[in-house]
């Protein structure tokens, strides 16, 4: 069985690779371009369709690569999108039968012995386990004797909780899949533009490594009480509780709160829940979860998500920040009327503190629009490779602030192409050599970022991803200058010396300018430079091409044939000079 699933894999890659490689590589090779931009639509929308039944039917990993396709409405097509957005709830069941003995096998003890109740139906069918309603004996209260004012007996209290169970063999069919997937993966180190931009084995070994972390439910548990802490002050974010009596390896038993999932919009709308408000709440857990705690949801897709309306509105009060400063804050209430819920926790991510400190160096740069710390940024993450052009990279951080700062994602969305294409051709070398590594420490994140990115899109498609991340940044700003104000007093002291020794800089500067001894090193200058040179040469030949051609004509007409032939001959010999030039120089 199953080295037909794994040939069933590897041939459904196969052939869409081999599709794609035809359509969008040797078409256009030929001149055939339009053509397969014309049907690339139905292409895209028919692949989608064939992956989401072979996901469906298989289950397991495959379930898992679709999800995630599914919420990139801000990079995958539209067809695609769509198509496999079904896939969040399309996850067939297993059989009771089979979820009941892998209960008893962990526990070693008949399903009714262990829980109240248990439901049959499963709440939810997840690619790598379902979850089923239950209810377990939480504890006892006394009966009280009216009579004698003895107590007698117990009478059981019950708690609804929602039972998570591994699909049967689960581990069997994650080996075979990423066994699969990894050949599937060295196909793709083949093709030299994949290879250069990403190492295909050393995602897929990632990716392995948190799949298997992902079915031990005793590390869920305490992913998700580890969580919880993080968030104890937010009464907005809500963690189920863990019974750990009733939870091993492969059966986790959680707290019921399943509520509205996070992307039914009519049933929020219904409640009367701003899916503004959502959006941004969810967006600034994910700063604090990233930016704070290092220590993060990494598979926030619709199913992992829910939105409670709270019965009875909650007040409490919360400090607000005064102009006056952190000291002189003052207490607000504030009507808390619904929460978001956060389920899953198998797959989390951690953030190291060089790559946390990295990631806020790169926030605050963004926040204060400041290009030269963006490439710090980058350095300090070790995501820019050797000999990266810095210069050429800091002109085209400025100008996507100068450009798109500010806008929210709907104007983002519906920027020209006319626009877009003006900025690939003022930084086509930047563009064409890509200068960056990603680390594996930072591919979880960077899916995690696109998964949450295509969330918050659909709940409010004019969300301002600016406006969440200047204040944050603000806020990093004010903890670093209290908590490292030796560090910031030597900056002073650094930009000061600078300051003071600017003038005799700037006088051996103009010296050398003097002396000829400065050499161009931005690239873009030196390519306009050199375009310049061409420009000139190809003038100068043009000038003797004519000459010579005028020279010639005048000798024909006075009579002077010999000399007429050679301007001629010197003529046609500048032009196929200037000819050759044009075509070695594109």
């Amino acid at each position: 069985m199953y080295r037909a699933r794994y040939r069933r894999i590897v041939w459904f890659f196969g052939r869409l690779i081999t599709n794609l490689l035809f359509w969008d590589v040797f078409l256009p090779q030929i001149g055939l371009g339009g053509w397969s931009e014309q049907n690339r639509s139905a292409r895209m929308k028919n692949a989608a369709v064939r992956f989401r039944k072979l996901a469906i039917s298989m289950g397991g990993v495959m379930i898992k690569v679709g999800q995630f396709m599914s919420t990139r409405v801000d990079v995958l097509p539209k067809e695609v999108t769509d198509e496999l957005a079904g896939l969040q709830d399309e996850v067939p069941p297993v059989p009771f039968e089979a979820i009941r003995e892998v209960i008893e096998q962990e526990f070693n003890r008949p399903l009714s012995d262990q829980f109240a109740s248990f439901d049959p139906v499963p709440l939810a069918a997840a690619s790598l386990g379902q979850v089923h309603r239950a209810s377990i004996v939480a504890r006892s209260t006394p009966e009280v004797d009216i009579i004698g004012g003895n107590g007698h007996g117990g009478k059981p209290e019950l708690a609804e909780v929602v039972v998570k169970v591994q699909r049967p063999d689960i581990d069997k069919l994650i080996r075979t899949d990423l066994e699969a997937l990894q050949t599937v993966g060295r196909w793709l180190q083949l093709y030299r533009p994949i290879r250069r931009r990403a190492n295909v084995p050393a995602l897929l070994d990632e990716f392995s490594r948190i799949l298997y972390e992902e079915i031990d439910y005793l590390a869920e548990g305490r992913n998700a009480e580890a969580f919880a802490a993080n968030f104890v002050n937010q009464p907005r974010v809500r963690v189920p509780k863990v019974y750990w009596t009733y939870t091993t390896a492969r059966v986790l038993t959680l707290e019921n709160v399943f509520a509205i999932k996070i992307t039914d919009y009519q049933t929020l709308t219904q409640a009367k829940i701003s899916r503004a408000d959502v959006a941004a709440l969810l967006l600034d857990t994910y700063l604090q979860q990233i930016f704070e705690d290092g220590f993060f949801h990494a598979d926030p897709h619709p199913g992992n998500l829910f939105v409670e309306p709270c019965p009875e509105p909650l007040r409490i009060s919360t400090p607000t920040m005064t102009a006056l400063g952190p000291g002189n804050s003052r207490e607000t209430a504030t009507t808390i009327r619904w929460q978001i819920t956060f389920v899953d926790f198998g797959m989390v991510g951690h953030v190291p503190d060089n790559l946390r400190s990295g990631l806020r160096e790169l926030l605050i740069s963004i926040g204060t629009r400041d290009p030269q710390r963006v490439v710090r940024a980058y350095q300090q993450m070790g995501i820019l490779l050797p000999g990266a052009d810095v210069r050429l990279l800091e002109r085209a951080n400025a100008r996507v602030f100068e450009r798109y700062w500010g806008m929210n994602m709907s104007e983002l969305t519906n920027l020209s192409p006319n626009d877009f294409r003006q900025f690939v051709d003022e930084f086509r070398d930047l563009i064409y050599d890509l200068p960056f590594q990603i680390p594996q420490d930072i591919i979880f994140l960077v899916r995690c970022v696109g998964i949450l990115s295509g969330i918050c899109t659909g709940l409010d498609p004019k969300i301002n991803i600016f406006q969440h991340l200047s204040p944050y940044a603000q806020k990093i700003l004010s903890e670093e200058a209290r908590n490292n104000r030796k560090d910031w007093l030597s900056e002073l002291e650094t930009l000061a010396r600078n300051w003071l020794t600017m003038p005799i800089k700037l006088d051996a500067l103009l010296s050398r300018v003097e002396r000829g001894d400065i050499s161009m090193r931005d690239s873009e200058v030196s390519r306009q430079v050199s375009h310049l040179d061409r420009a000139v040469r190809s003038l100068s030949a043009g000038l003797v091409f004519a000459a010579l051609l005028l020279g010639g004509i005048q000798l024909y007409l006075g009579e002077a044939h010999i000399w007429a032939y050679l301007m001629f001959a010197g003529s046609a010999i500048t032009f196929l000079w200037i000819v050759w030039r044009n075509v070695t120089s594109t």
